[in-house]
Parts: structure tokens; C-alpha cells; sequence
């Protein structure tokens, strides 16, 4: 009896253990299940696109925005496609041999169909590796062929274009999209900005002085036309002058003065040929006596 006992008591314990092992079993196989389905779905953030690693081997696929189903145990390497901006200090040599100071920036953004490339031949960090490395070495290449006094006025926007072609052709294999170069100040020896702040003084003196001496030289004009047109104007009226029209136009003023209600005594003749004309305020007559 007791012997029988003891074989059931046995026999009890076991089953509970075994009862316990399969729960304990079964919780492993479905927290493993659960680990395996929440790991193969993966969200890609907007304006991103991942690349996807298994075991050590890159899918051909890129991974979009949204949410996306992989195998699991796989690790995402995302890269940004938005548009980028870096901005570098470069102390540069001009032609002259001086070193002048640029500020440049540049507005670049990545190519999606070129995501998984540059994972595989540069990485990650692309803009450490390719980007500033060229910018770097365009610029250094372009201002020696120009001068320091050119850097600074004229061909500024030529270097700009030329920093940008050269950019583009470095960063086009690489996919690598170059929207904008930006030069934004340059920087020259105090000496050297010194001598061409003078300089743009002097030519503003000196095209002021100009403006000057072309209105002098128009206002001379002016009055050598206003002097001649009064020459033209006496010359004509002296042509039209005669003698006997001002001596006509004489008799006509005093006979109007001689009209007039006031008390007058006017005498008319001071040459030879002329006659002597008395005439008082009541009548007009004529006297041969001188």
C-alpha cells in the first residue's frame, strides 16, 4: 500500500514538472515568434531611403519611406535625400602668390538610385569622405589661376561657375546632385584691400570730375548758341533800318506826343534838311521863319 503511495506521489511530481517544461517551452516559442514578427517590419523615415543588411550581405533593394517587411535580424544603414547644405572656410593662394580667405557653400542632395553605391564604395559618411575633400580641391585649383584683386570684384561670379562645373563632374559618377555653389565672402591681405579701396576712390573722383567738365562743356555750348542766335537776331533788325524809317518813325512820336491834353512846346528839326516844327497844345503849325 504505502509502495503504491509512493509510485503515485512519483508519478504527480512528474507530471507537474513536465507541465511546467512544456509551459515554459511555449512561452519561449511564442515570445521568439513575436520577437521575429515585431523585427520584420521596419519604418523608414520621409525623404530617406535604407539599405538592407542580413547577415553581412547587402539586398540589391533599397528601402523607401513608410513601413516595410524584412527578414528578420536584418540591420537598415539609412541615407538622407533631402538637399544638404555645406559650408567650408578655405585659406586659399591666388596667381600672385597671396592667400586670401573664401567662404563657400554648397547645396547638394543624394540620388536614390545611386543609395546602395555609395554604401558599398564610400559609406556612410559620404560627406567627409568625397564632398569636402573636393570642394576643397576645386577651390584651391580655380583661385590660383586668377588674381587676388579678381577674386574680389570681377571674376567672382566666373569662379563661381567654374567651382560649379567642376563640382558636378566630380560628383556626378558618385550620384550626387549639386543644386547650388554659394561663394559667400572672400576675404583679402589688409594691405591689398587697402590699395584697391583706393584705387575705386580714385576712379570715382576721377568719373565725377568727368561729369563735371561734360556739363561745363554743356553749359559753354549753351551759351555760344544763346550769344549767336543774338548776333543773328541784331544783324537782321540792322539790315531792316533805314534813314528815312527812323526819321518817319520820329514825326509819328511827336505827332502822338503833341496830341496829348497836356501843355507841351515841342521843336522838331536838328539837321539841315530837316524843317523846324513848332507845335504848341492847341494847334500843330508850321514855321519857315528860321
Amino acid at each position: 500500500m504505502e509502495q503504491g503511495r509512493y509510485e503515485m506521489i512519483g508519478s504527480s511530481r512528474r507530471n507537474v514538472v513536465r507541465g511546467g517544461c512544456i509551459c515554459v517551452v511555449v512561452s519561449l516559442f511564442a515570445a521568439l515568434a513575436l520577437f521575429l514578427f515585431y523585427t520584420s517590419f521596419r519604418v523608414v523615415a520621409p525623404a530617406n531611403a535604407c539599405v538592407l543588411k542580413i547577415f553581412g550581405h547587402v539586398h540589391s533593394d533599397v528601402l523607401g519611406q513608410g513601413v516595410n517587411v524584412v527578414l528578420p535580424f536584418s540591420t537598415l544603414s539609412c541615407f538622407s535625400l533631402r538637399k544638404q547644405l555645406l559650408e567650408t572656410n578655405n585659406s586659399v593662394p591666388t596667381n600672385e602668390g597671396l592667400s586670401v580667405d573664401l567662404d563657400v557653400a554648397i547645396v547638394f542632395a543624394l540620388k536614390v538610385s545611386h543609395v546602395r553605391t555609395m554604401y558599398l564604395d564610400v559609406g556612410p559618411d559620404y560627406v567627409n569622405t568625397i564632398i569636402s575633400p573636393e570642394l576643397s580641391s576645386a577651390i584651391r585649383g580655380l583661385t590660383a589661376a586668377h588674381d587676388a584683386n579678381a577674386l574680389y570684384t570681377s571674376a567672382r561670379h566666373v569662379l563661381q561657375d567654374e567651382l560649379r562645373a567642376a563640382l558636378t563632374e566630380k560628383f556626378d559618377p558618385f550620384g550626387l546632385i549639386l543644386h547650388d555653389v554659394l561663394l559667400k565672402s572672400v576675404t583679402l591681405p589688409p594691405l591689398l584691400l587697402a590699395a584697391i579701396e583706393k584705387k575705386a576712390k580714385a576712379d570715382q573722383e576721377a568719373q565725377q570730375m568727368e561729369f563735371v567738365l561734360v556739363k561745363e562743356r554743356a553749359e559753354a555750348d549753351r551759351k555760344r548758341i544763346e550769344a549767336q542766335g543774338i548776333a543773328d537776331f541784331q544783324n537782321i533788325v540792322s539790315q531792316g533800318i533805314s534813314a528815312q524809317l527812323l526819321q518817319w518813325k520820329g514825326i509819328e512820336a511827336t505827332e502822338k506826343f503833341a496830341t496829348s491834353p497836356n501843355t507841351k512846346l515841342v521843336l522838331v528839326g536838328n539837321t539841315g534838311d530837316s524843317l523846324p516844327v513848332l507845335l504848341s497844345a492847341g494847334n500843330v503849325q508850321e514855321d519857315n521863319s528860321f
